[in-house]
């Protein structure tokens, strides 16, 4: 009886060796990563030396300490740091903050857009955000990237995109500062008015393929106008906003600065808030009684503010708030995250240069986060903001290979994510520097 247990236990044993390392033809399509130091989830401690076994695209395995199965692929990152692709929730991929900008604005064409799209995609990607989600750009230029992408065709991060926002006439999103002429050929037709009309706003919108719904709730820093910062849309237009697009399988997210913006935005039963200047109190509960994100921006607040004071080129009104509201909203996410409030990492890159985006980490550091935070704000949280945490987030069995290594940990100093060395996105390596 003894013998035959023995047996049975050692027929086991050599079972699960051959299931881990396999022959050498069953293991061709097989890549492992040999990680000295891996943070597989956001939240949870890092542990040593481990192997990440990867077939299709896809985690297949994670072992303690290196195993090197005959034939596959052997990635060594055993002196570096290894984490999940990250994640920026709010970028716009087709332009950049520049002195030129008003001009680009009627200059520029859907084809331009996209082609600018792709040389800021592929920089992106190599600073280690393997998705993103683009809140804000022309129709045609932000679902042909983003199909491309996914096809293959063009090397860059994993994209969700709005295509334009939804904003009232004159709004942050509608064109601005332009003669009547002008104006009235550019406005976009996701520019509304009623409840009636930004219903049909969505609609469209969702007909074209877009995956979120991204409106502006309130004025906004880099629009051409004197308008404020306080709340565009009235109550009925944002909650017939918010019920079209649930009705169709979508979230919404609301640019908003002002306090009015942001907590009729909540009230009305919105998604997450992008910057969120102005927060309150109020604010603060709402967002912990809806399950919503905030999305703080940091990095596009600390642009804005430092370009202002030189930047002769800045239009009045955009220089009047690019000096008060940029400087803020450190404090604010500070009051948030005290709060208790969920935050999603986000950039708003293309306010900021493309390929910066760490830089935001720092600044929720600055804000009081710890450094485990700051990365959970990119993975495990923008996972399930943008609700794909069963497929990216965390580097676990059976979601995409997306995993990045730097050459420290940034656990101990978080300026260690500005230099990402290695990018693997769905299994495939884009960068990898010895």
């Amino acid at each position: 009886m003894l013998r035959s247990m023995v047996a049975a236990i050692a027929l086991m044993a050599a079972g699960t060796i051959a299931q881990a390392q396999g022959g050498a033809d069953g293991n061709a399509g097989l890549t492992v990563i040999h990680a000295g130091h891996l943070l597989a989830i956001p939240g949870q401690a890092a542990s040593g030396n481990s192997s990440i076994l990867i077939r299709d695209g896809r985690i297949e395995a994670i072992q303690s300490d290196f195993v090197t199965p005959d034939g596959a692929q052997i990635i060594d990152l055993s002196d570096q740091f290894v984490l999940p692709g990250l994640i920026d929730s709010h970028v716009h991929l087709q332009g950049e903050l520049s002195p030129e900008g008003r001009l680009l604005e009627v200059t520029e064409n859907s084809a331009d857009l996209a082609l600018n799209g792709v040389r800021n995609a592929r920089t992106t990607l190599m600073a280690g955000f393997t998705t993103v989600q683009d809140v804000g750009g022309d129709l045609e230029a932000s679902t042909g990237l983003r199909n491309a992408i996914r096809d293959g065709d063009v090397v860059g991060p994993r994209m969700r995109v709005s295509g334009p926002a939804v904003t009232p006439t004159g709004g942050h999103a509608d064109v601005n500062g332009f003669s009547t002429a002008v104006m009235d050929t550019l406005t976009s037709r996701s520019a509304c008015n009623g409840a009636a009309d930004c219903r049909r706003a969505v609609r469209e919108l969702v007909r074209a393929g877009v995956d979120v719904i991204k409106i502006t709730a309130t004025g906004g820093v880099l629009s051409n106008t004197a308008a404020g910062v306080e709340q565009q849309f009235f109550n009925d237009e944002l909650e017939s906003i918010v019920g079209a697009a649930h009705m169709m399988g979508r979230q919404v997210t609301a640019h908003a600065h002002g306090v009015t913006g942001v907590n009729s935005f909540l009230e009305a039963g919105g998604d997450s808030i992008e910057h969120g200047t102005y927060l309150d109190a109020a604010s603060i509960r709402l967002f912990r009684s809806r399950n919503a994100y905030l999305v703080p921006t940091l990095l596009a607040g600390a642009t804005v503010a430092e370009i202002a004071q030189t930047a002769n080129w800045m239009t009045p009104s955009v220089r009047e708030k690019s000096l008060s509201v940029g400087p803020i909203m450190l404090e604010m996410a500070r009051r948030a995250h005290q709060g208790g409030v969920m935050i999603a990492f986000g950039t708003d890159s293309g306010v900021s240069v493309h390929g910066i985006n760490a830089r935001e980490f720092e600044l929720l550091v600055e804000a009081g986060l710890s450094p485990m935070e700051a990365i959970a704000s990119a993975t495990v949280n923008a996972s399930a903001h943008l609700q794909m945490d069963a497929d990216i987030g965390t580097i676990e069995v059976g979601k995409y290979a997306d995993i990045i290594a730097v050459d420290s940990d940034p656990l101990d100093d978080i300026s260690a994510l500005l230099d990402v060395d290695f990018v693997m996105q769905g299994g495939v390596v884009y960068k990898h520097e010895d």
